[in-house]
């Protein structure tokens, strides 16, 4: 009896040593973690702000992709800072990046689609093929941008509708800029008919379009004729406006040669209602 009650005194010794050492061990370990993890985490918020505030110098860089990249570089430091604590006990970095790497490309695989929206969403505010404000039309959507975020964008049509369509969709179709250049051209069509004079129908469309500040003077106003035949003849009015008014320049413009045009007949009516008859 005495011998096994000095065994358990000398085994529990043992284990009291052991476990002591183990103690004082990982305790330089936790507190190496701790130490890491604070320096990581500042380290990491600090390279975020130095990298948001030094893309944002740069002319012409989108500030929702400067935010995108520094945000990047903040999780890739403390995804960095975490493989190292768990380095401190021992864990082998080895299989932390290789377990890293296939849930990235499981994740990558399950999110096809918006990380294609992503590519698309840094490709549209790096080219800039539009910005907020500017009116875009494509063979899905179109209307004026309101946000261009990373995964999708967000337009206002002309009705007044919100649309937000997808970024991949934008990216992969031709986009008409209505918005991108200072100025717009317009063309107005007349069909003269046989009898009347093609001159007089130039020289009252010139006047319409002087008659509007809102066309430009430079380029001049131009009428040409487009098509003729046996019967008629097309002319056609080509001018510049602004693209922040072209819209409406360019209705006034059709409701002024309407106008013009029956103002003419009402003269020419009057003129052979008062000429006798022999």
């Amino acid at each position: 009896m005495e011998q096994q009650a000095t065994d358990i005194i000398v085994a529990s010794q043992a284990a009291l040593r052991q476990a002591s050492a183990l103690a004082v061990q990982y305790s330089f370990s936790v507190i190496g973690a701790l130490i890491l993890l604070i320096i990581g985490w500042l380290a990491a918020a600090f390279l975020q702000r130095w990298a948001f505030q030094g893309l944002s110098r740069i002319r012409g860089f989108d500030a929702t992709l400067a935010g995108f990249f520094a945000g990047a570089i903040r999780y890739v430091v403390l995804i960095l800072v975490m493989v190292m604590v768990l380095g401190q006990f021992g864990v082998q970095t080895a299989s932390i990046l290789a377990a890293l790497g296939a849930a990235g490309l499981a994740i990558g695989l399950a999110l096809q689609g918006t990380l294609q929206n992503i590519a698309a969403g840094i490709m549209l505010l790096v080219l800039r093929p539009f910005r907020v404000g500017e009116y875009i039309e494509t063979s899905a959507v179109s209307g004026t941008i309101i946000e261009i975020g990373l995964f999708a964008t967000e337009l206002k049509t002309s009705d007044g509708l919100y649309r937000l369509a997808p970024n991949s969709t934008l990216w992969n179709v031709p986009i008409t800029n209505h918005s991108r250049f200072p100025t717009r051209r317009h063309e107005l069509s007349v069909t003269v008919p046989k009898g009347e004079s093609i001159a007089e129908t130039q020289d009252m469309l010139l006047q319409i379009a002087r008659g509007d500040s809102r066309v430009l003077l430079d380029p001049a106003p131009a009428t040409f004729v487009d098509t003729a035949s046996a019967d008629s003849a097309t002319v056609k009015l080509r001018y510049w406006a602004q693209s922040s008014n072209w819209f409406a320049t360019t209705r006034d413009m059709t409701k002024a040669l309407k106008l013009a045009f029956d103002e003419r007949a009402a003269k020419v009516d009057a003129e052979e209602t008062s000429t006798p008859t022999p």
